[in-house]
């Protein structure tokens, strides 16, 4: 396992002896999970592979390729052989964070003007609503007409039967409690009936408050490396000392990208060789996170489906090192998930609940999608918060989510234009 810190010239690097032993220990714990007579899954990747992986990695491989410079190369050495190209040589002092905090203070994250992104961001979904509501708004009567053009806007947002009804039902209640009779009165009706769907529990960022450990999960394609990065941004930005584990060892250039969004952030990463064991990976970072004191560890996980057995009881196995290694840690487990895939989204973010404890949703690319009323959907459906979203592809384009700037920015204005 490596640990790096600030960038060095182009030199050879050295594999200090404490890591050598780090790695060791790594494989004997992580041993211990594996079955009677099993062998060591860091010694190959095959053990905790499945069929068909390279295929459904195959689109997300590609995206790399406009993010790394060279989406086909595949790290097949050890990365500490290779730290010059895209991180730094481990060197001794008396506090681990001090120079990724020092680089961080040179490029500030700068995280106002988030609800201006937002805004702009899901004028798609805005957009898709507008014409239908401001027909209807401005409307003469409020009647089972008025009500089945409404569930038939919301519906084709993406936010679902089930929340719609949910919706339609609140509305009706108030509709009836107010004695509402004019349509253009509904809007704030509304807004205020989804601002309920969408509240955020009071202790959602009760990590921020203790030494905490996030294992980001998801299927491939969907973000969660780039997540990682942006969650430890705003997470520095907020005055904590971040660790990324890079426990993402199958697909290429996975590692490379985290590293250099731990530069981004200004954060420090503990990674292996690609193919090496994921939980062997985790358990150094843990490992690193609690001699150093940090106060969140974020562990980037390979793109998973619920049904491919091998990657679930490898996830499975990361989670036991967690709990044998670092009992007293604040566990959240974020499930991240595509906006621009609408209901397959929520199938997701369901299927993935029903294996692993989900404390929180992540949802990405709102930006790209007229379908941003998913996220009501998810959190309705499924009683899990969403916890951040985002807009956009920079460090400070994801943040915590606030229910009433997303449903600012969900609807105009009656009467108003909305540009792009």
């Amino acid at each position: 396992m490596f640990f790096w810190r600030k960038k060095k010239p182009a030199e050879t690097e050295e594999v200090l002896p404490q890591e050598e032993a780090a790695e060791e220990s790594a494989e004997t714990s992580v041993e211990a999970d594996l079955p009677e007579g099993g062998e060591p899954a860091a010694e190959t990747a095959d053990m905790i592979s499945y069929d068909g992986y390279e295929e459904e990695a195959e689109a997300e491989d590609a995206a790399e390729a406009a993010f790394t410079g060279n989406g086909d190369e595949i790290i097949s050495e050890e990365i500490g052989q290779n730290a010059e190209a895209f991180s730094g040589e481990y060197e001794e002092t008396d506090d681990p964070f001090a120079a990724a905090e020092e680089a961080a203070e040179e490029k500030p994250v700068k995280k106002k003007g988030f609800f201006k992104r937002l805004f702009a961001g899901m004028s798609k979904t805005r957009n898709s609503l507008a014409d239908g509501l401001r027909s209807l708004f401005g409307g003469s009567k409020i009647d089972e007409d008025f009500y089945e053009e409404l569930e038939e806007i919301l519906i084709m947002a993406d936010i679902g039967v089930t929340t719609t009804e949910g919706i339609l039902e609140g509305l009706r209640a108030k509709v009836k409690e107010q004695k509402i009779k004019e349509p253009a009165e509904c809007r704030d009706l509304l807004m205020a009936t989804i601002r309920e769907q969408m509240a955020v529990p009071d202790d959602a960022y009760e990590f921020e408050n203790h030494p905490s450990v996030i294992l980001m999960v998801g299927v491939n394609g969907v973000g969660k490396t780039t997540t990682c990065g942006k969650i430890a941004g705003s997470l520095r930005a907020d005055g904590k000392r971040v660790l990324l584990a890079a426990a993402d060892t199958f697909r290429a250039a996975a590692t490379e990208q985290l590293v250099e969004w731990s530069h981004r952030a200004g954060c420090e990463i503990i990674a292996a060789k690609e193919g090496a064991d994921p939980a062997a990976v985790v358990f150094d970072a843990v490992t690193a996170a609690k001699a150093r004191k940090a106060d969140v560890l974020i562990c980037d996980t390979a793109g998973r489906l619920h049904n491919k057995k091998n990657l679930m009881d490898e996830l499975g196995k990361i989670n036991r090192v967690i709990d044998r290694e670092y009992p007293d840690a604040h566990r959240e487990t974020f499930v991240v998930l595509d906006g621009t895939t609408g209901q397959n989204a929520l199938v997701q973010a369901r299927e993935f609940n029903e294996i692993a404890n989900i404390t929180g949703i992540v949802i990405t690319k709102l930006d790209g999608t007229a379908k941003g009323g998913i996220a009501i959907a998810i959190q309705k459906e499924l009683g899990i918060p969403v916890k951040y979203i985002g807009v956009g592809e920079k460090i400070d384009d994801m943040q915590k989510f606030d229910p009433d700037a997303f449903v600012e920015a969900l609807f105009e204005p009656v009467g108003e234009t909305v540009s792009e």
